[in-house]
């Protein structure tokens, strides 16, 4: 069985958004023992903009 932890991140920027934090969360929580499993959109803006995404964790109970 695993368990999951998500982490939201906010775009940056108008246009070519950017995720900035990411990889440092991915390494800071690989450090505590979680997976990186993948991400996922979690809020949308004008025209199908990504305004936030959620960094999926996981790890083995």
């Amino acid at each position: 069985m695993y368990e999951y932890k998500y982490v939201r991140l906010r775009a940056t920027g108008v246009i070519g958004a950017e995720f900035k934090g990411r990889q440092e969360e991915i390494d800071r929580y690989a450090a505590d023992g979680w997976r990186y499993a993948g991400w996922m959109p979690a809020t949308l803006g004008a025209y199908g903009s990504i305004g936030q995404i959620d960094l999926i964790f996981e790890r083995e109970v």
